[in-house]
């Protein structure tokens, strides 16, 4: 298999999938032999973010620290896998200028949903109050206007939304099969 660089920035709400489609796409890379780099929103607010609140102010420096990093990553070969909230439609949009070679991946479910696979209680808690500003809830989320890709968890299985990744990645030349 042969690579070009690109970051996957999938963005969505809490609770959309994200983390778990990101991660199949991981398992089918690894096991396809390919370079990738996972970037969880989560884990990188844990190290290299750690200290930044909720505010847009800082929301917006934790998405262009994930876009620096995937942009180097990117320039060097790797297929990048972002799985951030990143719910700012502009900063999205900056980002993807910076890294070029960009496929933003809507991971698309009703707050409903969302809100029905909330193991963290992170929901629960912001509808009582105990969280401000949470994203779907008491601070927007500016779903993007137009994706290169959208998965629908709520309509398709994993399986499906891993194999539109797949495609994407196949379509824009950053995958091929060497024959």
């Amino acid at each position: 298999m042969q690579q070009r660089g690109v970051t996957l920035w999938f963005t969505g709400l809490s609770g959309a999938g994200k983390t778990t489609i990101s991660h199949a796409v991981a398992e089918k890379l690894q096991a396809d032999g390919a370079k990738f780099e996972i970037l969880d929103g989560d884990i990188v607010r844990e190290n290299l973010t750690k200290g930044l609140g909720f505010s847009k102010e800082d929301r917006d420096t934790n998405i262009r620290r994930i876009g620096f990093v995937a942009h180097l990553l990117t320039r060097n070969g790797v297929i990048v896998l972002v799985s951030a909230i990143s719910p700012y439609r502009h900063i999205r949009e900056e980002v993807k200028a910076t890294i070029g070679d960009f496929i933003e991946v809507f991971v698309n479910a009703p707050l409903a949903v969302c809100e029905e696979r909330d193991v963290k209680g992170l929901y629960k808690k912001a509808r009582a109050g105990e969280i401000k500003s949470f994203t779907g809830i008491d601070d927007p989320y500016e779903a993007p206007s137009n994706p290169e890709l959208e998965c629908r968890t709520d309509l398709e299985t994993l399986d499906e939304s891993v194999g539109k990744v797949f495609a994407k990645l196949a379509e824009l030349g950053y995958l091929t099969v060497d024959s």
